[in-house]
């Protein structure tokens, strides 16, 4: 029973009330299953499949979708995985990033709502893509009881710390050519990540470190009552620091993403790579993952009261999400739509299709 139209432009799209469709025969493929139904919409009259509401859908590779996630959060690399799954490294760049827009679709259409039952404690994960003249911050806001990521939020940095003469000069070089980044990216980044998390003005608590950027971040949101509490980066980083919960969010980005870790030739080649790679980790987490590999302890999610049990990945994959149905907030359709530039790449590619997800 197909659920909806999935024309964006047939009115049947986000609702199916009154709708009528027939069955229109059906098509063979090599990919299992072999035989698909197809159907036609009795409004528009455009054709579809049961394929077009299924996350594979317009693969050429379906049969490793699922099998990219899962090696995607065990830490292997682009060219890796595509090895083990005898296939192209670009196949495995497309499934990661439809695992990204897949991902940033389902965390917003299944967000906590309401208000905030738990203080927020908030970070900036630090990376880089492309080269690390293009640092970048990945503004994380963490639920201190539940561990749950409720939003967060992409900041391209300047390229800081000790340099060589050469490295230097090579900065201000790249800069004149291709323009600084913001300064005030961190403050930005960071109030739009509060934003996201809390929609609707309330008394929140908020945990961070000493960073000069996150009072600023806190005055660009004057109708919410934030309590702001600092803890210095230099405390041990222990269960009963403050900032364990988005600690270890870090932990678990350095631990999961090739792309992240030190010394790395994995490293994210676009910014919009690190978007995609970070929406997909940060769902496993928040859905998937037990608190504990040992003792378990439930998902963030189901310390919410969101889920009675942890999600697998084949049924955060189950059903394909449309964008038109979700609305994502304008910072993540941005990110949907494959628009957080490296400053230092002439000709991105953008998302643009309007058939396939």
């Amino acid at each position: 029973m197909p659920p909806h139209c999935p024309r964006s432009d047939c009115r049947y799209h986000r609702s199916r009330a009154g709708w009528r469709w027939i069955r229109y025969g059906s098509f063979v493929r090599k990919a299992s299953p072999h035989r698909i139904p197809r159907f036609r919409c009795g409004h528009c009259g455009h054709t579809f499949s049961t394929q077009s509401f299924a996350t594979d859908y317009w693969l050429k590779r379906p049969d490793v979708f699922r099998e990219t996630a899962e090696r995607l959060l065990a830490c292997s690399g682009y060219r890796q995985i595509a090895r083990g799954l005898r296939g192209a490294h670009t196949t495995v760049m497309r499934h990661s990033a439809r695992l990204g827009r897949h991902a940033l679709l389902y965390l917003w259409l299944n967000r906590p709502r309401g208000a905030l039952t738990e203080a927020l404690v908030g970070d900036g994960f630090e990376s880089f893509a492309h080269s690390q003249y293009s640092p970048c911050h990945l503004n994380l806001v963490i639920g201190a009881q539940s561990h749950y990521c409720y939003a967060f939020t992409h900041s391209e940095l300047r390229r800081k710390g000790r340099m060589t003469a050469g490295q230097k000069r090579r900065r201000l070089a790249l800069e004149a050519e291709f323009g600084r980044p913001d300064p005030q990216a961190i403050e930005k980044g960071m109030a739009v990540a509060l934003a996201l998390a809390v929609p609707e003005p309330q008394s929140v608590c908020f945990r961070s470190d000493e960073h000069d950027a996150y009072p600023r971040a806190l005055k660009r949101l004057p109708a919410h009552s934030f309590r702001h509490e600092r803890t210095s980066s230099l405390a041990p980083r222990t269960a009963a620091n403050d900032l364990f919960p988005v600690n270890r969010l870090d932990l678990q980005l350095r631990h999961n993403s090739a792309n992240h870790k030190r010394e790395t030739i994995a490293f994210s080649k676009r910014h919009q790579s690190t978007v995609e790679r970070g929406a997909w980790l940060i769902l496993w987490q928040d859905f998937a993952k037990q608190f504990s590999e040992r003792h378990g302890g439930g998902t963030p999610a189901m310390r919410l009261g969101l889920r009675d049990r942890p999600v697998p990945i084949a049924e955060l994959l189950a059903e394909r999400l449309f964008p038109d149905r979700v609305e994502l907030p304008e910072e993540w359709a941005r990110y949907y739509r494959g628009e957080v530039v490296t400053r230092y790449l002439k000709h991105e590619r953008r998302h643009r299709l309007k058939l396939a997800v």
